[in-house]
């Protein structure tokens, strides 16, 4: 999916929610979790209800790689089943020298057919233009994220007065551009997003911590909106997991619509 492609979406449903399908069968309706193939049920129902209201959705790719080949085939099935409309975002944080990425890219964009990947970007620039390199594909660079070691590197003070994840934007945003980079910024750093805005005006960052994770909406809209939205704004454990009995698709049908009403005040 390209960018002209993503804010169309935006706009046409007023809405820059993203998905997270973290699915842990033993979070799901009991019915599911003894059913061989439970995860996909499960995912395809999400998505059933929460599409109208979202542009995106993202997949962990961890939920699935610990259930070993199995899970394989269901994080492939799951990525087949969200529709092209969509962004298809692969949370699996990449990113090696040589080779190695350029396998992982085949990986996720070649044999399944994923729109966009998370990356690491710590092991520099080498590690991260194999996935560059394949058009109509957005590379999501990790750039200030929510968790606490976030602290340990990503604010060091540097020589030249940035704090290292400044450096990092900089740096890698002139790796590829807005067609093709997006950027991690976590809703619970949504103080530092007019700094970060300077740096990568034009770019979209993909926000989590929205939600279960005490994110503000307002705040991250606020200080992140640019011309084109240029946000996408995970939710996952307050959609999926709204409810776990029969009625779970209505409660997460229910809470991405109020999303997405929100959503439509800032656009």
């Amino acid at each position: 999916m390209n960018r002209a492609a993503l804010i169309n979406e935006i706009k046409q449903k007023q809405s820059f929610l993203c998905v997270g399908l973290d699915t842990d069968i033993e979070k799901t309706p009991l019915h599911f979790q003894s059913r061989p193939n439970g995860v996909v049920e499960f995912n395809k129902q999400i998505i059933d209800a929460t599409k109208d209201y979202c542009v995106a959705y993202k997949i962990n790719t961890a939920f699935y790689e610990a259930m070993g080949a199995r899970g394989w085939d269901a994080m492939e099935e799951t990525c087949d089943y969200i529709p092209s409309s969509h962004l298809k975002i692969a949370d699996a944080k990449r990113a090696d020298i040589g080779n190695t990425s350029t396998y992982y890219a085949k990986a996720f964009f070649e044999k399944l057919k994923f729109d966009a990947i998370t990356v690491a970007p710590y092991m520099g620039e080498d590690s991260i233009r194999p996935f560059l390199e394949h058009e109509n594909k957005w590379t999501i660079v990790l750039g200030l994220t929510s968790n606490k070691g976030a602290n340990d590197f990503e604010t060091l003070p540097l020589k030249n007065e940035k704090q290292l994840f400044e450096q990092v934007l900089h740096s890698v945003s002139k790796w590829g551009n807005e067609n093709n980079l997006m950027f991690v910024v976590g809703a619970t750093q949504a103080e530092q997003l007019s700094a970060i805005r300077k740096i990568i005006p034009n770019h979209f960052l993909l926000i989590p911590g929205v939600g279960a994770q005490g994110g503000s909406l307002k705040d991250v809209a606020h200080y992140g909106l640019n011309e084109d939205c240029g946000l996408l704004v995970n939710a996952s454990r307050a959609i999926i997991y709204a409810d776990n009995t029969d009625s779970f698709t209505i409660e997460a049908k229910k809470v991405a619509a109020q999303y997405r009403e929100e959503m439509k005040l800032y656009l």
